[in-house]
C-alpha cells in the first residue's frame, strides 16, 4: 500500500500512480483513502508512551554511589547515630531530585520530529482541493504545493513548475535542491532522487504536485526517527567514574573494615568493641559529602555557562566539556549561517571591488580599486551595470533581513542593496522567464519598462555558470566603457579568470545583458564566498576526506582502522553521521558533536555530549542535544575550559575528602597490626566525618578552590599517638591528643589547599570570609568536645593542656608548611622551564 521514495524514484510518475491505484486528476475517493488510513495508520511518528515520573524518580537510585550512601545511612540509624542518617538521607534527596529536575527534558527529542509534519495541507479528494489534517494523509493521495508550504509527506513529484525546496535541515545542504519529474536511474548503488519532495523539507519557490508515496515512520524522515528511538544517550565520563568510585569504595572500605574487626578479634579484643570500631570505619569510609558538592560544583558550572549564552539541559554533562578530546561539527548552520555573501564583484572591464559585510542586509559597501589611470566614475557605472542584472535576473526578496528565496540571489540582493542598486526592480516590469536549470545552468529573464518616459528600454538578462553565458555575448564593456567585440582570446582571458577564483573555494556568477539573446554583453562576474574546510584551520592536507558512498561500503572494522585520518567526511546523511560517532567511540574517544538540523539529531544524541546551535538550530536537534549555544560568536575553547574546571574541582574534591577517610582507615588498621589499643573510638571517627564532610567542603567549593593534598599525616598521627602512650597504657589523653592532632592536620590542608599554585599569601587569608567561618566554627566545635563536660563523656575524651595545644600546632603545621614549599618549588621549576609567558597561560586554573 506504499512505494519507498527510493523505489518511486526510480519509477516513472505513471507507473507509482499505476501501483497506487490513483487517477491523479481526481486524487483518492473519501471511503477508498478511510481503508488505507486503516491499514497504514495516520500520517505522524509515533512515540512510546515515557515511564511515570516517579519509576523515573526511582531509577535515579540505581547509581552505586547513591546506594552505598543509603546503606551507610541504614548503618547509622542501627547505631543510633540518627543526626549523621539524617545527614546522609538529605544529601540524597538533594542530588536525587536536582538529577530527576534535570533530566526531565532530555528526551523530547522524539516529540519535535512530529512538528516537522505540518498540520494542514492542501489535497485532491474526489476531484476537488480540500484543506485537512497533513495527520489524515494516506499513500496514494495527490499533495499540491506551493511557496512557504512545507512538504507534508514523501511525495513522487509528477508536475513542477521551477520548484526549489530547501532541504539543508534534512541533507545539510546549503542550496536548495532543485526538482525535476523525470524517472532517475541507479548509478553505483545510488539513486538521485532529486523527483522526491521529502516530508518536513521546506519549498522555496515554485509550486507542483505530487503522489503521497509513504508516510509517517515509513517516510525518509520515519528512519531518522527510527535510529533516535534506537539509541541511548552515553552515560558522561562523570557518570561513569562516579559509579565505578561506589563499586571501588564499597570493597576496598568493607575489605579493610573486615580485616580490621577479624584480625582484632583474633587478637582477642571483644568482638562488640571491634564491631562498632568497623561500622564507624564504614560510616566514615562512605562520603556522603561527595555527591552534593558535585551536584553544587555542577551547577555554578551551569550558571556561568548560562552567562555565556549557553543553554546546558544536564548537570554532568557540564563536566563532559572538559573531556572531550574529539569535536565533529557540520558544517551548514554550524560552522556557516547558511547564508552565502559576495565578497568581490569583477567587471569585463577589469575593475575590481570588494564587498564588505555579512548576512541579507545592507550593511557593508562596495570599495574599488583604485588603478592608476582609470576612470572611478567608469568604474561605478560598470559595477551598476553588472549589479542591475543580479537585481532583475533574481526571484529572492529580502524582507527584515530574512531571505524569502535562494542564497545564491539573496547574495546578489543584499550586494545591490550595499551599492543601492536594488530599487532598479521598480523601473521594469517582467516580460518572460527561463528559469535556472541543471541542464541549463542560467537564468533568462525579459523585461521591459514599467512606465512610459522612464529612460529604460526592454532588454534580456542572463546569470549562471560563466561557461554557459560568456558563448552567448557577442559583446564585452572595456575598462573605458566602451563596447567591444568578444573574441576567443577574450574569452579565454575571462574563463581563466573564474578558474583561479574558484581554485580556491568561491563560486563564480557570471552575468549578462542586451536586446535580444543573440545580442547579449558580458558585464562581469560575481564572486561568492564559500567555506572549505581549510579556511576554518582543518589539516586537509596530511588527512583524508571521504564522502557518504565511501562509508557505504566500509565495515565497522574498516572505518575504526581509518577514522582518525580522516578530517572532513562530506555528502553524509543521519546514519553516516551516526556511524562516525560510533567509531570515534569504539576507539576510546570523548566525542563532541555539534549541529543545528534533524540531520544532526541522532548523532547530537549519541555523542557523548551533543551541542545544538540555538539561534536556528531546529528544535529537533535542540531536544537531542545536551547544551544549546545561542550566539554564533561563543568561543568553544572557553566553554571546554570552563568543563575541564570542574572536572579538575570534582577530582580534587575526591582525593581531598577520601583523604579522610584513608587517613582513618590506616590509622586503625595499623594499630591493629602492630597490636595497640585503636587510637580513636567510634564517636570520635564520627565526629571527623562530620567536621570534613560537612562546612569546611561546601564552603570550600561553592567558592571553588581546589584541594589537592595527599593523606600524608596519618603516619604522623600514629607516633603521636604511640608517644602519648608510651607507658603502654591507653587513657583518655592519648586518644584526645590523636583526635585532636588528626582533627588540626585536616584544617591546615584545607587552609593550604585554597590554590592549586599561588601560596596562601597571595591569595589572601580573608578573601574567602565563608571558609574561615567554617573553619571557625570547626575548631569551636572541637573545643567543644575536648573542654566541655558533657560532650567529653559522649567522645570519651579528656581536657588537654597548653602546652599539649603548642605542640599539636606545631606539628600538624608542618602539612601546611610542607604544602607552600611545594607550591614554591613548582613555580620556580614552572618559571625557569618555560618562561614567564607559560605562568600567565595557567593563571586561569589556579582557582578551578
Amino acid at each position: 500500500m506504499w512505494i519507498s521514495a527510493v523505489e518511486s524514484s526510480i519509477l516513472a510518475w505513471e507507473e507509482v500512480s499505476d501501483r497506487l491505484h490513483v487517477d491523479v486528476r481526481r486524487g483518492l475517493s473519501w471511503r477508498e483513502a478511510n481503508d488505507r488510513m486503516n491499514f497504514v495508520g495516520p500520517n505522524e511518528f509515533q512515540v512510546k508512551e515515557e515511564d511515570p515520573l516517579w519509576k523515573k524518580y526511582i531509577e535515579q537510585f540505581q547509581n552505586p554511589l547513591i546506594l552505598l550512601l543509603l546503606g551507610s545511612a541504614v548503618v547509622s540509624v542501627c547505631m543510633r547515630q540518627f543526626d549523621d542518617a539524617t545527614s546522609i538521607t538529605v544529601a540524597i534527596i538533594i542530588v536525587v531530585t536536582v538529577a530527576f529536575v534535570q533530566e526531565y527534558r532530555s528526551e523530547k527529542s522524539l516529540e519535535e520530529l512530529n512538528k516537522l509534519v505540518p498540520p494542514t495541507c492542501n489535497c485532491l479528494r474526489e476531484g476537488s482541493i480540500e484543506h485537512f489534517l497533513a495527520r489524515n494523509l494516506v499513500p496514494g493521495d495527490i499533495v499540491h504545493l506551493n511557496v512557504g508550504d512545507r512538504v507534508p509527506a514523501d511525495l513522487r513529484l509528477f508536475e513542477s513548475t521551477d520548484l526549489a525546496i530547501d532541504e539543508s535541515s534534512f541533507t545539510g545542504e546549503t542550496e536548495p535542491a532543485v526538482k525535476t519529474v523525470l524517472p532517475n536511474k541507479a548509478a553505483g548503488g545510488r539513486v538521485n532522487k532529486d523527483n522526491i519532495a521529502f516530508m518536513g523539507t521546506l519549498v522555496r519557490c515554485g509550486n507542483a504536485k505530487g503522489i503521497v508515496v509513504s508516510t509517517g515512520e515509513r517516510s525518509e524522515f520515519g528512519d531518522i526517527f527510527r535510529m533516535m528511538q534506537a539509541e541511548e544517550a552515553p552515560k558522561t565520563p562523570l557518570q561513569k567514574s562516579m559509579d565505578t568510585l561506589g563499586a571501588q569504595l564499597s570493597l576496598y572500605s568493607f575489605c579493610i573494615i573486615g580485616f580490621i574487626m577479624v584480625a582484632g578479634w583474633l587478637q582477642g579484643k571483644a568482638i562488640q568493641d571491634m564491631f562498632t570500631i568497623g561500622v564507624s570505619l564504614a560510616v566514615a569510609a562512605i562520603p556522603e559529602g561527595l555527591p552534593i558538592v558535585v551536584t553544587v560544583t555542577l551547577a555554578l558550572g551551569v550558571m556561568r555557562m548560562a552567562k555565556r549564552n549557553a543553554i546546558v539541559k544536564k548537570l554532568p554533562t557540564v563536566e563532559t566539556l572538559g573531556c572531550v578530546n574529539v569535536i565533529c561539527s557540520d558544517k551548514t548552520g554550524t560552522l556557516t549561517k547558511n547564508e552565502m555573501t559576495v565578497t568581490m564583484v569583477s567587471t569585463s572591464g577589469g575593475h575590481l571591488a570588494e564587498v564588505t559585510g555579512a548576512g541579507y542586509n545592507a550593511r557593508g559597501e562596495l570599495a574599488l580599486r583604485a588603478y592608476k589611470g582609470r576612470d572611478l566614475d567608469v568604474a561605478r557605472m560598470a559595477v551598476q551595470t553588472m549589479l542591475e542584472v543580479g537585481v532583475l535576473c533574481n526571484n529572492a526578496e529580502i524582507r527584515d533581513e530574512t531571505l524569502y528565496g535562494q542564497p545564491t540571489e539573496g547574495a546578489l540582493l543584499a550586494a545591490a542593496m550595499k551599492n543601492d542598486t536594488h530599487h532598479v526592480r521598480d523601473q521594469y516590469i517582467r516580460l518572460h522567464e527561463i528559469p535556472f536549470s541543471s541542464e541549463t545552468k542560467m537564468m533568462v529573464v525579459k523585461c521591459g519598462p514599467k512606465f512610459k518616459d522612464s529612460g529604460v528600454k526592454e532588454e534580456v538578462f542572463v546569470k549562471g555558470a560563466i561557461e554557459k553565458v560568456l558563448p552567448l555575448c557577442t559583446h564585452y564593456v572595456d575598462s573605458a566603457g566602451n563596447y567591444a567585440p568578444m573574441t576567443r582570446d577574450k574569452q579565454n582571458d575571462f574563463l581563466s579568470e573564474a578558474y583561479n577564483i574558484g581554485r580556491t573555494g568561491l563560486r563564480v556568477i557570471a552575468l549578462g545583458r542586451g536586446e535580444g539573446m543573440e545580442s547579449l554583453t558580458y558585464t562581469g562576474v560575481c564572486v561568492k564566498y564559500t567555506f572549505p574546510a581549510q579556511m576554518i584551520g582543518l589539516d586537509v592536507l596530511h588527512s583524508q576526506s571521504l564522502s557518504g558512498d565511501q562509508l557505504d561500503t566500509m565495515a565497522d572494522d574498516d572505518l575504526d582502522r581509518i577514522i582518525e585520518t580522516v578530517s572532513v567526511f562530506y555528502r553524509v546523511t543521519p546514519k553516516h553521521k551516526l556511524s562516525i560517532v560510533k567509531s570515534l567511540q569504539r576507539r576510546g574517544n570523548i566525542v563532541g558533536m555539534t549541529g543545528d538540523g534533524v540531520n544532526d539529531g541522532v548523532a547530537l544524541k549519541r555523542a557523548d555530549i551533543g551541542i545544538a546551535m540555538g539561534r536556528n538550530g531546529t528544535d529537533v536537534c535542540k531536544e537531542s542535544s545536551d547544551v544549546i549555544f545561542y550566539l554564533y560568536n561563543i568561543n568553544f575553547s572557553s566553554a571546554i575550559e570552563e568543563g575541564k574546571c570542574i572536572f579538575y574541582n570534582i577530582r580534587n574534591f575526591v582525593r581531598f575528602q577520601l583523604s579522610t577517610s584513608i587517613a582513618a582507615l590506616s590509622l586503625i588498621a595499623l594499630a591493629t597490626l602492630m597490636g595497640i589499643p585503636n587510637p580513636l573510638n567510634a564517636m570520635q571517627i564520627l565526629w571527623i566525618n562530620i567536621i570534613m564532610d560537612g562546612q569546611i567542603y561546601l564552603f570550600l567549593y561553592l567558592y571553588l578552590f581546589p584541594v589537592l593534598q595527599e593523606p600524608i599525616y596519618f603516619p604522623i598521627c600514629e607516633e603521636e599517638y604511640i608517644f602519648s602512650m608510651s607507658d603502654n597504657k591507653i587513657t583518655p589523653r592519648d586518644t584526645t591528643m590523636t583526635f585532636t592532632c588528626f582533627v588540626l592536620f585536616d584544617m591546615f590542608n584545607a587552609l593550604s589547599c585554597r590554590s592549586q599554585t599561588k601560596s596562601i599569601f597571595q591569595v589572601g587569608f580573608f578573601t574567602n570570609k565563608m571558609f574561615l567561618v567554617a573553619v571557625t566554627l570547626s575548631l569551636v566545635g572541637q573545643m567543644l568536645v575536648v573542654y566541655f563536660p558533657p560532650l567529653q563523656r559522649v567522645f570519651q575524651t579528656e581536657a588537654l593542656t597548653g602546652h599539649d595545644l603548642i605542640f599539636l600546632v606545631c606539628l600538624t603545621s608542618s602539612v601546611f608548611i610542607l604544602s607552600e614549599v611545594k607550591k614554591l618549588v613548582e613555580r620556580t621549576i614552572k618559571k625557569r622551564s618555560y618562561g614567564k609567558f607559560s605562568t600567565k597561560a595557567h593563571d586561569a586554573m589556579d582557582f578551578v
